[in-house]
């Protein structure tokens, strides 16, 4: 299993900075959000010469408007491109909101037969992210918030999944029964790990109410040998930066530890 860390975790620092603060806590490689540093830039350049700090391991199509990126779709297929151009095997991206009106892109993503053959061109994976539910009536704006319908719809379209932690917790702060439901389909192929509680999102381990531990001993327990990305939201750290490295250094431990099959002698022990 591979220890990844999403860019917006650190997103109020330049990405430079995100990856080098990423390789100096230990993270296998990086999540890379596409936000608003590729307006008006080549996108291929600034990915490889972020590579060589770090490998980007997956790509977040954008989930806002981006000058030049065009439309959900449009900035889902150019993902794609870039992302096979610069050797980034999978890329992410968000369902459509009913709630926010967005039918057009709802209709395109019906109407695709093979995912992974019409948008990835076999070349890069395409994931679609489980989304949460919100607000005072906690209501899950997207379409596919049923876990069995959307485990259907990723089978029927040939499509793959980043499960989130913390989305599925918004809903059912028990949730480690879907994440098998997703597991035993097959199409798991990154997870985006945080806690939940009190209606805020993408909290610290810890300062929530998810048994993520536990959900991390599971995990240890089945084949999974994908991608775990750590995707926490940057209010949850201080400005100063040697407390983010201390604490981002503390939490890769234990990811590791969490997630790590023991040794035989540790087994006899």
């Amino acid at each position: 299993m591979k220890l990844s860390i999403s860019t917006g975790t650190l997103f109020t620092f330049p990405l430079e900075k995100v990856f080098t603060i990423a390789m100096e806590t230990g993270f296998d490689g990086v999540e890379l959000i596409i936000n608003h540093e590729f307006q008006k830039v080549n996108s291929r350049r600034l990915i490889k010469d972020l590579s060589e700090i770090l490998p980007v391991f997956s790509m977040h199509a954008p989930f806002m408007p981006l000058d030049g990126w065009g439309t959900q779709i449009d900035s889902l297929k150019r993902s794609v491109e870039i992302a096979a151009d610069c050797g980034v095997k999978l890329v992410n991206f968000h369902p459509p909101s009913w709630l926010g009106g967005e039918f057009r892109f709802w209709r395109w993503l019906y109407r695709i037969m093979d995912f992974q053959e019409e948008v990835g061109q076999e070349g890069v994976i395409v994931t679609l992210e489980n989304m949460p539910w919100v607000g005072r009536f906690n209501i899950n704006p997207h379409i596919l918030s049923n876990t069995e319908k959307m485990i259907d719809f990723l089978h029927e379209k040939n499509l793959f999944l980043t499960f989130d932690c913390t989305h599925m917790g918004s809903g059912k702060a028990n949730f480690i029964n879907d994440f098998y439901l997703f597991y035993n389909s097959g199409r798991i192929r990154n997870i985006h790990f945080s806690d939940y509680g009190h209606g805020r999102e993408h909290l610290l381990p810890g300062r929530g109410i998810l048994p993520l531990t536990r959900f991390l001993n599971h995990l240890r327990n089945t084949d999974y040998s994908e991608t775990l990305t750590l995707e926490l939201s940057p209010h949850e750290f201080p400005k100063d930066e040697k407390i983010i490295i201390g604490s981002l250094r503390e939490i890769r431990r234990y990811l590791e530890r969490e997630t790590r099959q023991p040794s035989p002698d540790e087994v006899k022990l």
